[in-house]
Parts: structure tokens; C-alpha cells; sequence
């Protein structure tokens, strides 16, 4: 199963909260550090781990072009750029994973319907106390 996407993360996080992610940017902003927050970090960290994979993927490829030559200086560069491409992968897996967990185990608070207040029914009164002789020779 490959992880989620930035893409799907952010959908998933519109659908929940029901407002486009700029909005609930803005909205992150003026609250207090709560769930939403939390969320909008963990797709923001993903999206930022998605752009370094494919910048550092790109640059390996340039790095090792069947083409050109890898000379002893060009090899640190090529083990550095295949490490910071390692590291953002697992960056990326591992926001994926914690933020398709918590968005799996939340649901969108459906508003209560709006139903007139329950009558209730006109207190009854108590049984009257038998008055038979065997009551009252208890």
C-alpha cells in the first residue's frame, strides 16, 4: 500500500472540516493550538517531504546520467543527495501514515437536527391509598 499523498491528505482534511485548507489555514491561525492545527502540520510537513523527494531525485539523476562521468568529488554528492532522498521519504511515510490514522479515527460532527422541545405529559397523580378494612389494619 503506498502512503498517501499531500493531495488526498488535504482533501481528506477539507471534507472533514468542510472549508477549502486556506481557510482553515486562516482559521488555524486565530484558534488555539487544537486538532486542526495539528492536521494542517502534519500536511504541511508532508507536502514539504513530497517537493525534497522529487528535488533530490531529480538531482541524482543528473548526478549519475549514464552519460557523464562520476568522479571522486561528484561520489560525495551522490551519496549525500541518495541520504537527504532517503531521509524525505521516510518523512513522508511517516507523516502520511500518522495523519491517515488520525483523519481515519475522526468523523465529521454531523450538526443535530433542530426538533421541537418534547412536551411532556401532565404529571399524574399518585393512587389514592386504599381505605378496605385489611389496609388499614396493616
Amino acid at each position: 500500500m503506498s502512503p498517501a499523498t499531500s493531495t488526498e491528505i488535504a482533501g481528506q482534511i477539507q471534507d472533514l472540516y468542510g472549508a477549502p485548507l486556506t481557510d482553515l489555514d486562516a482559521h488555524a491561525q486565530e484558534q488555539p493550538p487544537g486538532m486542526l492545527s495539528a492536521l494542517l502540520g502534519m500536511h504541511h510537513t508532508l507536502a514539504l517531504a513530497e517537493r525534497t523527494i522529487t528535488v533530490h531525485r531529480e538531482r541524482l539523476a543528473q548526478l549519475v546520467h549514464p552519460e557523464g562521468e562520476i568522479s571522486a568529488f561528484e561520489v560525495s554528492h551522490v551519496l549525500d543527495c541518495a541520504r537527504r532522498l532517503a531521509e524525505a521519504v521516510a518523512v513522508r511515510d511517516t507523516q502520511a501514515t500518522s495523519a491517515s490514522a488520525v483523519l481515519q479515527s475522526l468523523g465529521r460532527a454531523v450538526p443535530p437536527q433542530t426538533s421541537p422541545a418534547p412536551t411532556t405529559a401532565p404529571a399524574t397523580a399518585p393512587a389514592p391509598m386504599p381505605t378496605t378494612s385489611a389496609a388499614l389494619s396493616r
